[in-house]
Formats: structure tokens, sequence, C-alpha cells
């Protein structure tokens, strides 16, 4: 078991392959480091191998949210808050990571598409050590933070898709309802 592990994700919204995830990743460290990226738009940059993550209708959460999102998540898998932490992750700006992660420890991703290939050649490319918890085509995937947000947009059923703690607080703060009026504000 390696000692300390860093995964990543947007995580907006967190769903339950998002947590499946995340155990995978803790279930190989016995400290597991979450970095949140596009954590704010001044660390949010496009990336041509998926130029729709890095827009602001993608990212209607604020760094605090899914810090909370991500946390209450874990937890409730019975997951000590000793056994992880959670920070922002500039995923785009691979001059900052030093600043928020262990660099010397194992990088945790999954592969499912260019993007996927596109993060496991910059990680190589900065010496970082890898591994790939697994490697689907993409649609294989699964759930999508983008799924689950139209389907909050169009009001279907969501909850069931999203761990319990992550539908609290999606009603809790008002999500559907936000992600409602970002719809209805890009549509005029």
């Amino acid at each position: 078991m390696l000692d300390i592990g860093v995964i990543h994700g947007r995580f907006q919204v967190l769903h339950n392959d998002h947590l499946k995830y995340l155990m995978a990743g803790k279930e190989r460290c016995r400290h597991l480091v979450v970095g949140i990226t596009n954590p704010d738009p001044t660390q949010t940059r496009e990336d041509a191998a998926d130029l729709k993550r890095s827009s602001p209708a993608a990212n209607p959460l604020n760094y605090f949210e899914r810090y909370i999102m991500v946390r209450d998540a874990i937890s409730q898998e019975g997951i000590s808050l000793v056994d992880f932490s959670v920070v922002p992750f500039p995923i785009n700006m691979p001059e900052l990571y030093k600043y928020y992660v262990p660099i010397d420890s194992t990088f945790f991703l999954t592969i499912y598409d260019q993007w996927g290939r596109r993060k496991l050649e910059l990680f190589e490319s900065l010496g970082l050590k890898t591994e790939i918890l697994w490697e689907r085509p993409l649609h294989k995937k699964g759930l999508s933070g983008a799924d689950i947000r139209k389907r909050m947009v169009v009001e279907e059923p969501w909850e069931a898709l999203v761990p319990p703690s992550t539908r609290l607080l999606m009603k809790k703060w008002g999500i559907p309802e936000r992600l409602r009026k970002v719809q209805q504000q890009s549509s005029s």
C-alpha cells in the first residue's frame, strides 16, 4: 500500500461513479489527497482535448461547495478525516502543482477519452508517478456530472445517481434552481 496518493476531478456534481473512483484511489494508499480541478476561474484554462470542461456552465459549483461535497461523501463511506485531504488542483497549470499536492506521490487517474490520455501525458512529462485505475471506452464511462446537471435543469430524477450527502447538499444549496437560472440566462 502506498503512503500518499493523489486523485483529482472537477466533481461538478459529485455522483456515484465519482465516489467509486475516489474509493478505488483510497484503497491503494493510507492517505488520499483529492485535488479539485478548476478551483476558480483564474486557475482554469481551456485544453483542446476537452474544450467544454472549462466553460462557466460546466463549472457551476464553487471550490468550497465542492470541497464540502467531496469531504462529506468520503466521510459518509466511513473514511476518517485524518485519512484524506481535499485541496485545489489547477490541472491546466502544472507549474502550480507543487504548491497544492505532494508531487512525489502517486497520481491516480482513469482514462475514457482524449482528455484522460492528455492528463496521463502531462503527468508523465512532469516525471510524476502515475497509476491508471482503469481505462474504458467513453461509451462505458457511466455517469457524468454533465448528465446530472442536465437532469436537474429539466427536472428529471437525479437523486439516486449521487451519494446521500450530495443529494442533501444539492437541495440545501438550491443547486437545481441555480442551474435552471444559469440555463435561462444563457438562452436569453
